[in-house]
């Protein structure tokens, strides 16, 4: 599985881009999103992959989660998408 991280400043298509890589290769992706931007970017970045990869007729699944990630010594909640070709 590959672990993209998104935050606020995370330009949709280059994660995009990843996600639909990651899925060509028939690999699972998780994104981790810390805060409310980094969130929506997440899930932009998701609809946009989607659209990449449908002509070549790749369907890619969400599954939202909670999660906890460690920033600079402390735990913090996260939410994970787990992307995966359907």
């Amino acid at each position: 599985m590959e672990v993209l991280k998104v935050g606020t400043s995370s330009t949709p298509k280059a994660v995009a881009g990843a996600i639909a890589a990651i899925a060509r290769n028939d690999k699972t992706t998780e994104i981790q999103a810390i805060g409310a931007g980094a969130v929506n970017q997440a899930v932009k970045s998701i609809a946009i992959a989607r659209g990449y990869v449908a002509p070549n007729g790749i369907e890619l699944v969400c599954i939202p989660a909670f999660g906890q990630i460690e920033v600079e010594g402390e735990l913090k909640t996260s939410i994970m998408f787990i992307v995966e070709k359907r």
